[in-house]
């Protein structure tokens, strides 16, 4: 309703223009054609008709020129060059239609005059309206006055002082979302950003209005436009638009200066979190958009179910928390020898779900059977889901025997715990490196696949395990590496310029962990479909140009051992 509202205003607005323009028309017609006699007399019949040609070119060409479909508070000089432009087109049909037409003949100079000064009334009425909008919401006599001028003759007040000092922004997208984000910066007086205009390929929707606010096609938009309307920023709001188009759009709007942001959910969902306005993250500019693999099948197999996440507190592990508590289990058990991190996810989910959840954390490390003994003793997981583990690869070359004691007896422990208290179901988190490993820690992951393969063979718990290669944002990641590397202005160092590396999103690891869990008979291993891989060295060459820095170098650590690739997970 509220929107309908809005339409019908722009309506009446537009053609309150146009009523302005034919009176400013008239008075211009009345002084040159009548007032001034001029050599040229005409008859009230040749009056009549100078008036009614001259009129009707003005506003026909007007009309096509698409002179009041402009909202002209906001109008810079390019609405003001248009209407001098569509003028000067309407003179000469004008003139055109003079020496064409039977009609009683006037000169040159007072054809010119009429249309001039009917252009002139015209600007000045634009710029009164503009100049009262934005000086209206002085707190004197003379903005008083204003506010009333304007209300009085256009029935709009005047733009407020916090308004005039807002960011102004253009809002790609004029669909639900788009106009929420319209609706709630409008509403809200503490907001720091005013909506100036929305970009958007709906035909239905351009050349409205909404929300008062214009929305434009994306093939008319240009700089010079968003220039004239103030744009400071600009704010994407459309969720699903496609990859590649968004970092098309991206680049084409930073490249020409402009602050880009997102109206959406963070990378990383929170659980119970909601859209807000923030930066772009560079793995949404890079790579794929992450895949949904988790359905509702998936969905009821952990509902009702105590479900145990070792390494609960980490990147991978917090987010399993997150979509795990999203399926209602029964009880879920957030297991982690690093105790900030466990606190971090269960305060986390409390606030989320408020009081709905039965969550439990327990600070302890696999390695130690006696406590680990103790968590199986107490909660009787029915689902354990090993995601603890030291990941990082050159540590862990120079570290071997804890990274064997950690992954290998660790993972051991779980299993021999599953089979003595009666787990339903064992899943293991691995990683491509576990293939044909050339590092300790892509060695010691393999074992512990060949622990769990093993036990699929004689225990009575269904085990599986799931391999996935780089995660975007996780811990050991490379981007956030190259992000420091850039952030301390270079150089970013790479292993070798040769190398390729398939990645993917925490959230992509986490759901193809639970789904691979819930599929999965007995000793299955599972790899996900990770779709094209990505240069290294294509990678940290985007980060850099997408970080706006100059200047960066880009060079191989010759120090670093090629068979310890820092890429983790």
């Amino acid at each position: 309703m509220k929107v309908q509202e809005k339409k019908s205003q722009k309506h009446h607005i537009r053609w309150m223009l146009v009523c302005y323009d034919a009176l400013i028309y008239l008075m211009s017609a009345i002084l040159l054609l009548i007032l001034y006699g001029g050599m040229d007399k005409l008859t009230t019949a040749g009056i009549a008709e100078q008036m009614i040609i001259s009129a009707i070119c003005i506003l026909f060409v007007r009309m096509i020129g698409k002179i009041y479909n402009q909202v002209w508070r906001y109008g810079g000089i390019q609405c003001y060059m248009r209407l001098i432009f569509t003028d000067g087109i309407a003179f000469v049909l004008y003139l055109g239609l003079e020496l064409i037409l039977p009609l009683q003949k006037i000169t040159f100079a007072r054809m010119l005059s009429l249309v001039s000064l009917n252009l002139l009334g015209a600007l000045t009425i634009r710029m009164m309206y503009r100049y009262a909008y934005k000086c209206g919401n002085k707190d004197n006599a003379w903005g008083r006055f204003l506010a009333k001028l304007l209300r009085a003759f256009s029935g709009i007040d005047a733009g407020k002082e916090k308004e005039v000092q807002k960011i102004k922004v253009a809002i790609i997208g004029a669909g639900r979302v788009g106009v929420g984000l319209a609706e709630e910066l409008l509403n809200n007086e503490q907001a720091s950003y005013i909506p100036r205009c929305f970009i958007d390929i709906n035909k239905e929707k351009v050349g409205r209005e909404i929300q008062g606010i214009p929305v434009w096609s994306e093939n008319d938009v240009t700089l010079e436009k968003l220039e004239d309307f103030e744009v400071q920023e600009i704010i994407f709001a459309i969720p699903t638009m496609e990859t590649e188009k968004r970092k098309e759009l991206y680049d084409y709007y930073k490249n020409a200066g402009y602050k880009v942001k997102i109206y959406d959910y963070p990378t990383m969902h929170a659980a119970g979190g909601k859209m807000y306005l923030r930066e772009f993250d560079i793995e949404e500019l890079l790579f794929r958009k992450p895949l949904v693999v988790a359905d509702e099948n998936t969905n009821a197999y952990y509902r009702d179910k105590v479900v145990l996440i070792t390494g609960g507190g980490g990147s991978i592990g917090s987010e399993l928390c997150r979509q795990m508590a999203r399926m209602k289990p029964k009880q879920l058990v957030i297991l982690d020898i690093y105790e900030n991190g466990a606190y971090d996810v269960q305060q986390e989910l409390k606030i989320a779900y408020k009081g709905k959840l039965d969550l439990q954390v327990e600070i302890a490390s696999i390695t130690n059977r006696k406590a680990m003994a103790r968590v199986f003793e107490e909660y009787h997981p029915q689902i354990v889901i090993n995601a603890a583990a030291h990941k990082h690869v050159p540590l862990m070359e120079h570290n071997c025997i804890e990274a064997i004691e950690n992954n290998v007896f660790g993972t051991k422990n779980m299993v021999d715990l599953c089979e003595e208290y009666g787990a339903e179901r064992f899943m293991m988190v691995s990683t491509d490196k576990a293939v044909n490993p050339t590092n300790v820690m892509g060695a010691t992951k393999r074992m512990c696949e060949m622990i769990v393969q093993s036990a699929s063979t004689h225990g009575h718990v269904k085990y599986s395990a799931t391999r996935f290669g780089n995660v975007l944002g996780s811990a050991g990641s490379v981007i956030p590496l190259f992000k420091r590397q850039i952030a301390n202005g270079g150089p970013v160092t790479i292993t070798d310029k040769r190398i390729i590396r398939y990645f993917m999103t925490i959230p992509e690891a986490s759901q193809l962990v639970l789904q691979s869990g819930a599929m999965a008979k007995n000793g299955e291993l599972f790899v996900l479909d990770m779709g094209k891989p990505v240069k290294i060295m294509d990678l940290a060459e985007n980060m850099i140009r997408l970080s706006g820095v100059h200047g960066i170098e880009i060079i191989e650590d010759l120090d670093r051992e090629k068979s310890c690739m820092r890429n983790c997970w």
